[in-house]
Formats: structure tokens, sequence, C-alpha cells
């Protein structure tokens, strides 16, 4: 709907000072307070990769692109409560073995519950086997792999920094990882492998390579690729790693809890869009990359092909503008109608545009409840990057988590409306309005009281 004046913020990282990388457990003076920093650790005590010195090299250049230090070590001395407490993230390098002592064990574990952050790279896998923290925040433990040889990545996720400069596939060569286990219920996957496209996987056709999720008080990301020297030299891979740094360090929002059991209702071709229409004026337009943008308006692309009761519905979307000024929105529980307005009179609008008051803004239901503004502005990534809203209807319940953070939570007691059968949509407001969308996709729950 209207707008009027700039609120938004979000979690980014900060214009920090660049200075001298550091090799060795902690360098000789402290960096300068603002800036965050972050530790690659690349100790090995099984098979040594000689990709290692590469990997440090790549971190090195991506944090004096996106403004974070970087220390280096081999040095498991660096593991002590005061000294992990500079840093921001530690990034598992290819590490292999048992690499910590009990002290320096415990001392990781405390840092990782009071809010730190690991990046685990590749042999990041193959360490640790008898430390289940480690286990768990890795995700899942090597196995065994085939030759280096080429393969297909499947995006799954690509609003994660991580994949989303990705297409829905990505094909590489590399050395891939079989697990010992699969991380999907526990962990949210952002990649995973098509192993009909290479030869010697070995997880039954679910395959994943790549996840993030919160673990017990910090947050943890992890890619199998990286095992040969000319991934650090490939931009693709590079920002791939950045993507997962800058996650890690808060530098970027993104929704990693686990994620099963969704059915695509946009899946970014257009023969997925056969199941909706579009009421009234403007349009949406389908871009190569798999990606519907607003256009014109006001009107509502919506899913006709049937209503839902209780659901989860998930959708990635952006805003174009610099100033956050975009309007658009994601409608629910309205009745099928080529009329725009009956959703807005009928249904329910879960806001996208961060310039209005609150209870029309980002994350309210538009007209009704604002969101929990500080925690939409610490979840809120800026205009330019990918957010992703799950809204949860059950009953006349509506909540809504914006990158994984519960914002809204809202109970309908207008009897002129109901939540408990209704259409979806996505809304086009105007001809100056351009809010992006794709992976749009939905989950039936159980029906309350039933």
């Amino acid at each position: 709907m209207c707008s009027t004046g700039y609120k938004a913020s979000a979690v980014g990282v900060a214009a920090l000072l660049l200075g001298a990388v550091v090799a060795g457990p902690a360098p000789a003076a402290p960096h300068p307070a603002d800036a965050q920093q972050v530790l690659v650790f690349s100790k090995t005590a099984g098979f040594r990769h000689d990709s290692i010195p590469d990997g440090i090299a790549a971190v090195r250049q991506l944090g004096e692109t996106a403004g974070f230090q970087v220390d280096a070590t081999e040095d498991a001395d660096a593991f002590t409560t005061a000294n992990l407490r500079r840093y921001a993230a530690v990034v598992f390098l290819s590490t292999t073995g048992d690499v910590l002592d009990a002290a320096q064990q415990q001392a990781f574990e405390g840092y990782i519950r009071h809010g730190g952050a690991y990046v685990g790279v590749h042999a990041a896998a193959d360490t640790e086997y008898d430390w289940p923290f480690y286990g768990g925040l890795a995700g899942a433990y090597f196995q065994s792999h085939p030759a280096i040889q080429p393969a297909t990545v499947k995006v799954e996720d690509r609003a994660h920094p991580a994949t989303s400069g990705l297409g829905s596939t990505w094909d590489r060569t590399d050395e891939w990882y079989d697990y010992r286990s699969n991380p999907r219920e526990r962990a949210h996957v952002l990649a995973s492998l098509d192993e009909t496209s290479y030869t010697g996987g070995t997880m039954n056709g679910d395959h994943p390579i790549a996840w993030c999720q919160d673990y017990q008080g910090g947050r943890a990301f992890y890619t199998g690729a990286g095992h040969t020297k000319e991934s650090y030299a490939e931009p693709a891979f590079r920002q791939h790693l950045l993507g997962g740094i800058r996650w890690a360090i808060g530098g970027a929002q993104a929704d990693c809890r686990p994620e099963t059991g969704y059915t695509p209702l946009f899946d970014g071709t257009a023969a997925s869009l056969s199941g909706w229409k579009q009421a009234a004026p403007g349009s949406f337009t389908l871009d190569d990359d798999g990606t519907l943008t607003s256009s014109g308006g006001m009107g509502l692309l919506w899913y006709a092909d049937r209503s839902y009761g209780a659901y989860s519905l998930k959708l990635d979307w952006k805003m174009a503008s610099a100033g956050g000024d975009d309007n658009s929105g994601v409608f629910v529980g309205f009745p099928p109608s080529d009329d725009p307005w009956s959703a807005v009179n009928n249904g329910y609008e879960v806001q996208i545009d961060a310039t209005d008051v609150p209870e029309k803004t980002t994350g309210s239901v538009y007209g009704f409840q604002s969101a929990d503004l500080a925690k939409r502005d610490r979840a809120l990534n800026p205009p330019g990057q990918w957010n992703t809203y799950e809204i949860r209807v059950q009953g006349e319940r509506l909540r809504v988590w914006l990158n994984g953070v519960k914002i809204n939570d809202f109970t309908n007691t207008d009897p002129a409306r109901s939540l408990r059968d209704g259409h979806v949509g996505i809304q086009n407001h105007g001809a100056d309005d351009h809010v992006s969308f794709r992976d749009i996709r939905i989950k039936e729950l159980p029906v309350p009281g039933k």
C-alpha cells in the first residue's frame, strides 16, 4: 500500500578498517576495536590438502574486499576462551583428524554457545570424529569420496548469501564427499548434488553438499566444496564461500531452520505459473534467473488452482530501490476473484514496504498489526538483497517469520474475514514499485482442533 518516510534498518557488515593479516595463533597487537575478525584454522592430523594455502589466501582477499580482518593459524593454542572471544567466526579450512585437546574443545564449545560462528570448508567434515558437539556443529561427518570429477550442484535455497548469486544449478569440478549421515533433518540444506551427473555418489539421491544452521547459540555454515586449488580462484566458489562467512558473522541474514515437506507453487519456470492468475492492472515479468518482478498495478498475481486452510507458505523476496521505498505484499486467506481489491477487503496482507507507519511497514499485517520492529530490523536484509518470509496460517492465527526470526503473531477476530480457507497471492503495487519474488513453496499443516 502507500508509503511515507524511510524507516528500515538491517544488520550489515560495518565499514571496517583493513589491517595486515597475521599468521599464527594470535597477533602481537590487537586489531581496531570496530573491526570484525575471522580466524582461519587449518591444522591437520590426517590427510593434508595442498589447497590450504590457496584457501587462506582467498579468505584474506575476500576479507579485504568485504571489510573483515583475517588471522590464520595452525596452532591449536589459539583456542582459549579469551582469544576466541575476539573473532566473529572461526573457519575450519580442510582440517583433518583430532586437532583440539579437551580444554581447547571446551573453549570452542563455550565460544559457540555464547554466539560465536563456525564455517566449515570441505575436509572440516573429516575432523574430530570423537567429539559429538563438533559433529553436530559441522552437520555430518565424511564417509568417502570418488575421484575428482565434474558434477551438477542443485541449488535449493537461492536467498541465502552463500547461494543467492547462483542459478538453479551449478556445474563444477571438485572432490565430492559422501557423508555418514544426511543433515537435512537437522540443518537447512542450501545445495545438493545430482548423483546422476557423476559417478560414485552413495547417498541414495538425497545428497546435501552445503548447509547452514543455528546451533546451540551460535551459527554454523558448511560447504563440501573446496578440495582443489582451482576452487579458490573460481569466482562462483569464492562468492559462495564469502556468502557463508558473511552470514556467519552477521553481515547478512537468512532462514537456516531445517526445511522439509514443501511443495513448489512457483519454481522459477514458466510452466509453474500455469496455476496462477493475474487480477487487474499491471503484471509480473519472469526473468531468466527464475525471478518474478512486479510491474505496474495495482494488481495481484494469485494462485488459483486451489485454496488452503492450514499451511506454511515460504517465499523469497527483495526490493530494488536503494531507499527501500518499493511497495508490495503477500496476501493470504482471500476468496477467488479477478478483483485485486477483494483480497484487500477479504484477506490479509503481509506487507513489503520499509517506509511506512508501523502497522503498514515490512512484516506488518497491513493496517491491523505492526511487526516487532526491533526484531524486524535485526532480521531484515537491505534493498538489493534477498529476504525469506514464512507465513504460517493455522485456524485464525497468522504468524510471520523473516529470515528465520518470528516478527509477527496475529489472530483474526473480524467476522467478515476468515483465514481457515483461502487463496494466496503476491501484489504488484504500482509503476514505480519493483519487488522481486522467487521460490514460492507451501506445506500443509494440521488443522487446529482436528
